[in-house]
């Protein structure tokens, strides 16, 4: 009797006191998240619950097993207590994590709450996310050394491997030589501020928003939904367009390229009337303008503001489609073509007939060649 009743006691004793710690300490962060509501961290402990009633019964059982009186516990007790042991060193990690990261939200949260400019927000967000990647590393490591200087084989080759810490110092950093160089670059982007989370950056002709910083890589995420895996070092070693730096608001242009006859006052008028309908334009600044010419055609530059690059691709999509369409339907002759015929002239034009030394050269050709030689056809001089 007594074998079976010493097992329960300290079984059912370990997890009785797990249970009632667990929701004694749930009760309490329940009442100070209650009490300051002006930090989210009391709230976010709660989530420790789980690792901390692990680490609570492991503890209780590996003072305590020894108490059960079972026969095949105590002649197994060293491998028991062993693993024991392992689980307490992993669920410490895992409570430890927790709590760091916990720390580590509520400090953001509370930050970002505060309605500071939305740039230095993500910086500090990216700064974030990698100190919790970073403190889950050290932590992990140092889990795991933990671990193996529990088993005696273990300590014989540690102390072996510090005897020539010196040279496989010297291979590790040759052989990671570029981990290293991500490593050192992830942490300049964190607090040097060079790229954040949800920044809009070109990449190697790329253009896309920054979905994802770790210490050795960064996701570009396009307007697509394709991901860019690119290594950290190149952002700190290649020239690279960031759209956020400064403020988030931008200038667009759009160019068109028409025929020298083309209404450019008409357009700007209609670009102004256009824009009062383009929700994505912000009212900032607009303008159109000749900027180039050659031969045959002539370029014209919109320009346009919008609040974010979304808007900005936004308004200048409307402006070039709904430009095109008005040149399309109202003045046609504006709009480019290869001339293989003579080319209509614009409207209110009258016809024009060229004279040379020779006599007549030559007619405006907006009437079919049969109707050329016709005595009778209307002609008019210009004016």
């Amino acid at each position: 009797m007594e074998s079976v009743l010493r097992p329960l006691i300290v079984i059912g004793g370990s997890v009785v006191i797990t249970l009632l710690i667990g929701w004694l300490v749930d009760r309490l962060l329940r009442r100070a998240d209650s009490r300051h509501h002006e930090t989210p961290l009391w709230g976010l402990l709660r989530r420790c619950r789980p690792p901390l009633q692990v680490v609570l019964i492991t503890a209780l059982l590996r003072s305590s097993y020894r108490q059960m009186g079972v026969d095949w516990i105590r002649d197994h007790r060293a491998g028991i207590g062993q693993v024991l042991t392992l689980v307490l060193i992993g669920a410490s990690a895992w409570l430890v994590v927790r709590i760091a990261v916990t720390v580590v939200e509520a400090s953001y949260a509370r930050y970002a709450t505060a309605g500071r400019d939305p740039a230095r927000v993500r910086r500090v967000r990216t700064q974030v996310t990698l100190i919790q990647r970073v403190v889950i590393a050290v932590v992990a490591v140092v889990a795991v050394a933990a671990m193996l200087l529990t088993f005696p084989p273990m300590r014989a080759v540690g102390t072996s491997m510090l005897a020539s810490a010196g040279l496989l110092g010297i291979v590790a950093g040759v052989a990671a030589q570029s981990t290293l160089g991500n490593l050192f670059a992830g942490f300049q982007i964190a607090f040097g501020d060079m790229v954040r989370l949800g920044d809009t950056v070109v990449v190697d002709g790329e253009w896309g928003t920054i979905d994802e910083i770790t210490l050795t890589f960064l996701a570009v995420r396009t307007w697509d939904d394709r991901r860019i895996t690119m290594p950290v070092s190149y952002f700190t070693s290649q020239p690279f367009e960031n759209w956020s730096r400064g403020g988030v608001q931008m200038t667009g242009t759009v160019y068109f390229h028409l025929d020298h006859s083309a209404p450019v006052a008409a357009m700007r008028t209609k670009l102004r009337e256009l824009l009062g309908d383009i929700a994505a334009w912000d009212g900032r600044d607009w303008s159109l303008a000749v900027t180039d010419t050659t031969p045959t055609t002539i370029e014209v530059r919109a320009v346009v503001t919008a609040k974010d690059a979304d808007d900005i691709w936004t308004a200048r999509c409307a402006v070039r489609e709904q430009l095109i369409g008005w040149l399309r339907d109202h003045h046609p002759y504006a709009l480019p073509r290869v001339a293989t015929s003579p080319a209509a002239l614009p409207p209110g034009e009258q016809w024009t007939e060229l004279t040379g030394a020779g006599g007549r050269a030559g007619h405006d050709r907006t009437t079919p060649p049969a109707e050329e030689g016709d005595s009778k056809a209307p002609r008019t001089g210009r004016g």
